[in-house]
């Protein structure tokens, strides 16, 4: 089931928080606990304003989360983020504030942000990074407040086109407030231009009394006084009038839903007004606005207060002209007092939407949209969800350390750092990072030392080890660490900041040793890609495997894509597809992938295996219809595995390079505890990422035994 949805509007005032509250109750009706998530607010925080919507949400739903929990920054925060370079720490505070609340929830309804003026490209594209990044789905509610038939489907169309490019999924557009005469044909000139037919879309005609605020409204944003009235102040401003000519012609101009302006000394204007509101033969005003801080005098407030239903009069200190120019840029919303409001939203949402149709839709789509940043999100909330203990032999420097802290900190595993104590605490004071949670430990001073000692030698004695050879090896930063993991004093190691790659591993190929069924360690690099994540295997540890090992590397990367979320599908690639081309390559991939799909059937049942297969063909649906229209792989391909050590290791960086992909890794695989390489040009984020990867596959080895 899909557990989370983002509306996002293609302009400001396109009711779109009327579109929220309907969506709200139609998911209430099905799903246990509905959480509510604005990731950017635009709110003056100084004024101590609050976002409406937010309140709306959670007083008509009566949702547990506080309001703090339901945003992530405010416009202002974003922007200056923005401004001074800092896109990534503004989507991690968005997907931390995000999983914080998705985390008590079985779904998460998000509202994007909508700007006006020179800003409005700006929320456009901010919106669809924000909802990839949290792998939403999307719904699309198009503003047609003053606009053509035409000029709604060609707005519609570019917005498609965008989405499309962006690889958003779109589960449904709703084209609201649209002119009542022009419903009809809307909607047929929709399905015409084929847009009704490829996505849900719905048509909702402008409702004024949506669209137009209350008085009470009015009073609230002018900061008014409430004179007389207050029971009527849900009555809705359908257009203002300055009342500033004689009786004559003013009575002229009043029309049903005016709100007269006037100077708060215009006696003669106020009864009259409340007059008219008593004939029968006169439209009914929503109110009266005094300006100017006056208010009637007390031989008029005596006849005020004798009428039986008094319209609602409220004074402004602005003078006349500067009032009516607020009123006229006040933006209508629904407020959680005017449930006459609410009650009408909610019954224009459920005549003009098919509850039933979008409520299937929305609940069984499911994204298939995998961003780097909420690979990584996800990746940390599972390593989190099941803490393991990782070891770092290189507890020295300072990358290591940096992502200690970060590691530490989101409580993602317990850590422990090896290297000369006092070196560390050295470097850690000279950074200013806060490691207390951390396990140090000096292999050379460690009570541990002589049982690891004992340890290497009974395991490596027939290897010719001697015992001063043993002790002169558990020293060694990369073996101590490899023997806490043999010894279960920890669960998964990573290291290679400093140290090759053959250091590494090295200890893990003596005492560690393969899996049971495996002959072979092999690796592969998780690519996040814009919208997907792909898994290169081997590209870091073997040459040149021969067809059995390319095999078995198959279903071991087959097996490290699904543990990280990624369906595999293998493709086994060379340079002909199919049964086309000959060569010694060729046949080693081809022999490779009918051992692949004999060993699949009891290691992997129902993974599909494709092979010899060409890059294009494996991820293009257009080549794929040519070269190999009966495969079930082709032009859908996910795993994909590599002939020799020469072609993964220059494409894998030809990807990250040209596509700028995030190439995650080298994952080890194949051995009985995890132990991972990083890059010596690695970054903070790369060991933070990698000692993750480390936490979840010691978890899954664990379970799996």
């Amino acid at each position: 089931m899909a557990n989370k949805l983002y509306v996002a509007g293609t302009e400001q005032r396109s009711g779109k928080s009327a579109i929220v509250l309907g969506l709200m109750e139609l998911l209430t009706r099905n799903i246990k606990k509905v959480a509510f998530f604005k990731p950017l607010i635009d709110v003056d925080q100084s004024r101590d304003e609050r976002d409406n919507t937010i309140n709306l949400i959670k007083h008509q739903y009566h949702l547990c989360a506080d309001y703090d929990e339901m945003y992530a920054f405010t416009v202002a925060e974003a922007s200056q983020l923005i401004a001074l370079g800092k896109n990534a720490e503004l989507h991690d505070g968005i997907m931390a504030q995000y999983n914080n609340l998705a985390e008590k929830s079985d779904f998460v309804l998000c509202e994007g942000i909508e700007m006006s003026g020179a800003a409005s490209s700006f929320d456009f594209d901010i919106n669809v990074d924000i909802s990839n990044n949290l792998g939403c789905a999307m719904m699309l509610v198009a503003g047609a407040k003053n606009k053509t038939v035409e000029e709604v489907v060609r707005s519609v169309k570019v917005y498609y086109e965008s989405l499309a490019e962006r690889s958003c999924d779109l589960v449904a557009t709703i084209v609201n407030r649209v002119d009542p005469a022009l419903a009809e044909a809307m909607e047929h000139r929709l399905v015409m231009e084929n847009i009704g037919r490829k996505k849900l879309v719905y048509v909702i005609p402008n409702n004024e009394n949506l669209g137009n605020p209350s008085v009470g409204e009015v009073a609230r944003l002018l900061n008014a006084e409430i004179l007389y009235g207050e029971e009527n102040l849900t009555r809705h401003v359908r257009s203002f009038t300055i009342a500033a000519m004689q009786l004559r012609n003013l009575l002229g101009r009043i029309e049903y839903g005016t709100l007269v302006i006037t100077p708060g000394d215009r006696s003669d204007v106020i009864l009259a007004c409340l007059a008219a509101g008593e004939s029968l033969t006169m439209p009914n005003i929503s109110g009266i606005m005094l300006t100017g801080g006056l208010v009637p005098e007390e031989p008029v407030q005596k006849v005020i207060e004798g009428f039986k239903q008094t319209v609602p009069i409220i004074s402004v200190h602005e003078n006349t002209f500067q009032a009516a120019i607020r009123v006229d840029n006040i933006h209508a919303a629904i407020t959680p007092d005017n449930t006459r409001k609410i009650t009408q939203a909610l019954a224009v949402f459920e005549r003009h939407i098919n509850m039933d149709e979008l409520s299937d839709r929305i609940i069984k789509t499911k994204t298939t949209i995998m961003t780097p940043k909420m690979f990584e999100s996800q990746l940390l909330q599972r390593a989190k969800a099941n803490k393991q203990h990782i070891v770092l032999p290189e507890g020295e420097d300072e990358r290591v350390l940096r992502a200690a802290e970060i590691l530490l900190r989101r409580d993602v595993v317990d850590l422990t750092l090896l290297g000369r104590e006092d070196k560390i605490h050295e470097r850690v004071r000279s950074l200013g990072l806060h490691l207390q949670k951390a396990t140090i430990i000096d292999p050379r001073t460690s009570v541990l030392l002589e049982d690891y000692v004992e340890t290497y030698y009974q395991l490596r004695k027939n290897k010719g080890i001697t015992l001063d050879n043993a002790r002169d090896i558990m020293v060694d930063l990369n073996f101590f660490g490899t023997m806490m993991i043999y010894k279960e004093h920890a669960d998964g190691m990573v290291s290679g900041a400093v140290h090759t790659t053959a250091d590494t591993i090295r200890p893990a190929f003596q005492f560690i040793k393969t899996k049971p069924g495996y002959s072979v360690v092999s690796s592969v690099f998780l690519m996040c890609l814009n919208d997907r994540v792909l898994a290169y295997g081997d590209c870091a540890v073997n040459p040149d495997p021969t067809a059995e090992q390319l095999a078995e590397i198959a279903i071991s990367s087959a097996q490290t894509a699904a543990l990280f979320g990624v369906h595999p599908l293998v493709a086994m690639l060379s340079y002909s597809s199919g049964s086309s081309g000959k060569g010694l390559q060729v046949e080693k991939v081809r022999k490779a992938t009918g051992i692949a799909r004999e060993r699949a059937k009891t290691l992997y049942p129902g993974l599909e295996i494709e092979g010899p297969i060409q890059y294009d063909a494996a991820v293009d649906m257009g080549v794929a219809r040519t070269k190999m229209p009966e495969s079930k792989v082709a032009g859908r391909a996910t795993v994909f595995v590599f002939p020799d050590l020469n072609t993964g290791n220059n494409t894998y960086k030809a990807v990250q390079r040209s596509a700028g992909a995030i190439a995650v890794g080298p994952v080890l695989q194949g051995l009985r505890k995890p132990v991972n390489d990083l890059s010596r040009g690695c970054l903070v984020p790369d060991i933070v990422n990698t000692v993750a990867i480390t936490a979840v596959q010691a978890y899954a080895d664990k379970n799996s035994k």
